[in-house]
């Protein structure tokens, strides 16, 4: 018998007896899997370590900027005071011809909004005429041209100017 081969195999299963009773892994991040594909350590069935879950399910978040998402599913109730207004342009004030203002807004967001777009035509004194507000849908960092009407109950001759916001807030 070849004193050195049983030696080597003696140490090959000790040390694999080791690495099981500690529960050494490969490949996998822990009880509680973060999902990040994060591996290896050393772990056990009944240790945790990783912070970012939680017992009874929770909620999952990632620590590396604000972009993450709450997969808890409730909600936190804040997602629209994250979303910056639109910037309005004015492209053509009303007139007896084209009853309406043309604007455009532009969505800065990285997401599609709605925003509510106000226009105020005035007369050649700088008084109000009407004031009307529109909805606009916008796709994530693109313009919209959206045409605001002076109103069938104003008399469109007595505009002279049209006054758009320069911001539209998104449409709750």
């Amino acid at each position: 018998m070849n004193p050195r081969g049983n030696t080597l195999k003696l140490t090959a299963v000790s040390a694999l007896v080791v690495l099981t009773l500690t529960g050494f892994s490969t490949g996998r991040g822990g009880s509680g899997g973060s999902g990040d594909g994060s591996g290896g350590g050393c772990s056990s069935s009944d240790q945790n370590h990783d912070s970012s879950s939680s017992s009874g399910g929770g909620s999952h978040r990632d620590y590396d900027d604000d972009d993450d998402h709450d997969t808890s599913g409730g909600g936190s109730g804040n997602a629209s005071a994250s979303v910056q207004d639109a910037t309005v342009e004015l492209v053509t004030c009303a007139s007896e011809a084209s009853p309406h203002a043309t604007v455009e807004v532009t969505n800065p967001n990285a997401t599609d909004g709605v925003f509510t777009v106000t226009v105020i035509f005035e007369d050649t004194a700088g008084a109000e005429v009407a004031t009307r507000t529109q909805d606009v849908d916008v796709p994530a960092n693109d313009t919209a041209t959206v045409r605001v009407d002076v109103g069938d109950d104003t008399d469109v001759t007595l505009v002279a100017e049209c006054d758009p916001g320069l911001y539209a807030p998104a449409a709750r």
